[in-house]
């Protein structure tokens, strides 16, 4: 685990790398470079190891990554990209790139429970809200003092997420919200989410939509958790009552919530990337439970390995497109189709390797049970295998678009 900060109060921004330009490799190695050198004073270099961990599966540890935060708070290398008026090292996407690189060089927790507002909902907020709620906001986001959930799906808006029913209507200065979500991770221990409503059934659907900052602690807002097979509960239901929310916390114009669910959602799919935080290590450290002389199993752990490097060769690429400015693009819906497909093929492997070890301990799942367990829902959460295939055929391949009847059509008529 992290080590306490000795020096903390020396990585302020006289200290940190910042706006200064660093051309060329040679600069974003130095770049790299002296990052290791300004966390070893904060961190411990990492040794592998430690239980598989997928999208948090198997694990509700929260403090172990606050106190991460906290010792990276200082510097802004957990939000490198962010302007520094918020905290962040105000690095161009290159630059942002080598920091990511020197932190993995470091011991880090579980992050997942808290990535949702790093990486999707803090640039979101950038993108879209106003300097004073940047102000409010990101400081606690990047701290990790405040846990943002993403409130977008419905019961009956999943794929078609524009179909959307939770109701905004103006109440004074604010808006009065009712309706209900489905599938909602982290909801049982954020603080706020990003909340997605209609304030207008007159238009068509992806016109009447508006994004809402939602503090979870308003009254009204009841979280039931699901609980999944591998006994985690961080998918949640969220129902709201007439639940009141200042117009100050309104994220964009109304009507413009469509545009900000879209830019989180391009995030999401860039941030989850495409070996969904498996590590090389873990693969590694089950070639060693493979018993000697036992070809046909090295085989099955070979193609693992195969697509584990695929993934990360094609997120070089997309690591290369973003240091030269390009949005993220349908190479992340590829990259997440394959990195579902290994997470399941390589759960089971794990499975099969530790036999019935793997299938003891109800009260503290072994952890490729836990992840054998969880691997189903990666086809559905971050955006389905149907959603990304359609992405990948109209965007790639040049396929027609889906029909659809409903678009032009005031959403009230299509209910």
């Amino acid at each position: 685990m992290p080590v306490e900060p000795r020096h903390a109060a020396e990585l302020d921004d006289a200290n940190r790398p910042g706006d200064a330009s660093l051309p060329g490799d040679d600069g974003i190695e130095a770049l790299r470079r002296r990052t290791v050198g300004e966390l070893d004073r904060v961190l411990k270099r990492r040794h592998g190891g430690g239980r598989v961990g997928v999208l948090g599966a198997g694990s509700d540890d929260l403090e172990s990554g606050r106190r991460y935060l906290a010792r990276l708070a200082a510097g802004g290398y957990a939000v490198p990209s962010w302007p520094r008026a918020h905290g962040g090292m105000g690095l161009d996407p290159g630059q942002a790139d080598a920091v990511r690189s020197a932190l993995r060089e470091f011991d880090a927790p579980n992050m997942y429970p808290f990535l949702v507002g790093l990486d999707l909902i803090g640039p979101t907020i950038l993108a879209h809200a106003d300097f004073e709620q940047q102000g409010r906001w990101l400081p606690r986001i990047r701290s990790g003092e405040d846990i943002w959930c993403q409130m977008f799906s419905e019961p009956d808006a999943g794929s078609d997420l524009a179909g959307l029913k939770a109701k905004a209507v103006r109440d004074g200065d604010g808006w009065r919200v009712s309706g209900s979500k489905v599938w909602t991770s982290r909801a049982h221990y954020s603080e706020w989410g990003l909340l997605l409503a209609r304030h207008d059934s007159s238009v068509p659907k992806h016109k009447g939509i508006t994004a809402f900052g939602l503090d979870m602690a308003t009254p009204g807002v009841s979280v039931k958790p699901l609980v999944q097979m591998n006994r985690d509960a961080h998918f949640n239901e969220v129902f709201l009552d007439k639940v009141w929310i200042p117009d100050s916390d309104r994220i964009g114009g109304v009507g413009e919530g469509w545009r900000v669910g879209l830019t989180c959602l391009s995030f999401e799919r860039g941030a989850l990337g495409g070996d969904l935080g498996v590590k090389v290590e873990q693969l590694e450290r089950l070639r060693a439970l493979i018993p000697p002389g036992d070809a046909v199993t090295r085989d099955l752990w070979s193609a693992r390995m195969v697509e584990f490097k695929i993934i990360q060769m094609t997120g070089l690429r997309a690591q290369e497109a973003r240091k030269a400015g390009k949005a993220p693009g349908p190479e992340d819906s590829g990259s997440k189709l394959r990195g579902t497909a290994m997470i399941k093929k390589l759960a089971q492997l794990g499975m099969q390797l530790e036999g019935a070890a793997a299938v003891v301990g109800a009260d503290d799942p072994d952890e490729w049970q836990s992840l054998f367990l969880m691997s189903p829902s990666l086809s559905i959460r971050g955006g389905t295998d149907e959603i990304q295939r359609n992405i990948l055929g109209e965007r790639v391949l040049g396929l027609p678009t889906e029909p659809r009847v409903d678009k032009d059509r005031p959403f009230s008529d299509t209910v």
